[in-house]
């Protein structure tokens, strides 16, 4: 089963930026869609970004304009670069696949707030 690992989240100031980054233990970014999900205190998990496997992008409405997803197929990683940070976007961020069939792995937390 293809694991994942999340990393790069902290603490930073609303306007702040941070660049989030996700590891796949074999490649498969290259024909499976993968996402980045979120999921805050007391809310259900939700989708923030996708990548499909030809490079098109969805982004959640609450997001668009903001944050960005890529992926390095060398690398084998999955990155979301997230830009003009608010306290709203605090959360726990994982990425999976789209739709999330894989393990989820224990997300990196974001925190927004002065």
């Amino acid at each position: 089963q293809v694991q994942v690992v999340e990393s790069g989240g902290g603490l930073v100031q609303p306007g702040g930026s941070l660049r989030l980054s996700c590891a796949a233990s074999v490649s498969i970014f290259s024909f499976t869609a993968m996402a980045w999900y979120r999921q805050a205190p007391g809310k259900q998990r939700e989708l923030v970004a996708r990548m499909l496997p030809g490079g098109q992008t969805n982004y959640a409405d609450s997001v668009k304009g903001r944050f960005t997803i890529s992926r390095d197929n060398a690398k084998n990683t999955v990155n979301l670069q997230m830009n003009s940070l608010k306290p709203e976007d605090t959360a726990v961020y994982y990425c999976n696949s789209s739709p999330s069939t894989l393990n989820w792995g224990r997300g990196t937390q974001v925190t927004v707030s002065s």
